[in-house]
C-alpha cells in the first residue's frame, strides 16, 4: 500500500475559506467555529489549525478573499463613479456577513500602511479610479460614504425605498464641485 498523498495546503485553506463564508453568510459569524467547519468539512479541528492557526487568521483570509471580490467586481464595470458606487453597494448586499469580516468585525489586517495586503490595495485603486485626486483623499471619502451606506442599509436603519435617492446625491456631492452639499441642489446665486 503506497503512502497517501500529503494535501495540498492551498486547496485545504481555499475549501475552509468557502465554507467559513458559507456558514457566516447562513448562520453568523458566531456560529464559525472551528468545531463547526470540521464537522461541515468532515476533518479534525487539528486539520484546520494546519491550515489557519486561529480563527481570527480563518476571518482575516475570508476579509482578503472579500476585498478580492469587491475589486474584481468594481473592475468588472465601467471606472464612472456611479458604475463602482453601484458595483460596491451591490457587493456588500449581497454578502453581508463577508462583508462584516472586512470592515466590522476584529482584524489583524493592515489598511493604509505599506503593508497593507494587495487585495485591500486592488479594493482601494477600483474605488480610486473612479474618484481619482494627487493623494486619494477623494476616494477615501467615496469609500467611507458607500460603507457608510452600505453599513446603515445592511442593518436595516435606512429606508430601502430611499436607496436610489441616497446614491444619487452622494454622486452629486463626490462629482460635482458645484453642489450645495447640505441640500443637494445647486448653490443660489449670492447676489
Amino acid at each position: 500500500m503506497s503512502p497517501r498523498p500529503a494535501p495540498d495546503l492551498n486547496s485545504r485553506r481555499d475549501q475552509v475559506i468557502r465554507v467559513a463564508r458559507d456558514v457566516a453568510e447562513r448562520d453568523g459569524w458566531p456560529a464559525v467555529t472551528m468545531r463547526r467547519l470540521a464537522g461541515e468539512l468532515g476533518v479534525t479541528q487539528p486539520v484546520l489549525y494546519s491550515a489557519f492557526d486561529s480563527r481570527q487568521a480563518l476571518v482575516d483570509a475570508v476579509a482578503l478573499t472579500g476585498f478580492s471580490d469587491v475589486a474584481a467586481a468594481l473592475d468588472a464595470v465601467d471606472a464612472t463613479p456611479m458604475s463602482r458606487m453601484r458595483a460596491y453597494l451591490d457587493f456588500a448586499a449581497a454578502h453581508p456577513r463577508v462583508y462584516e469580516a472586512m470592515f466590522s468585525l476584529p482584524s489583524g489586517l493592515a489598511f493604509a500602511a505599506d503593508d497593507t495586503p494587495e487585495p485591500l490595495q486592488r479594493a482601494f485603486a477600483g474605488i480610486r479610479e473612479a474618484f481619482p485626486d494627487a493623494d486619494g483623499t477623494r476616494a477615501e471619502v467615496a469609500w467611507a460614504a458607500l460603507h457608510g451606506l452600505a453599513t446603515l442599509q445592511a442593518g436595516g436603519r435606512l429606508p430601502e425605498r430611499l436607496a436610489q435617492a441616497r446614491l444619487d446625491l452622494t454622486h452629486r456631492m463626490l462629482t460635482d464641485p458645484s453642489t450645495d452639499h447640505r441640500t443637494g441642489a445647486p448653490p443660489k446665486d449670492a447676489s
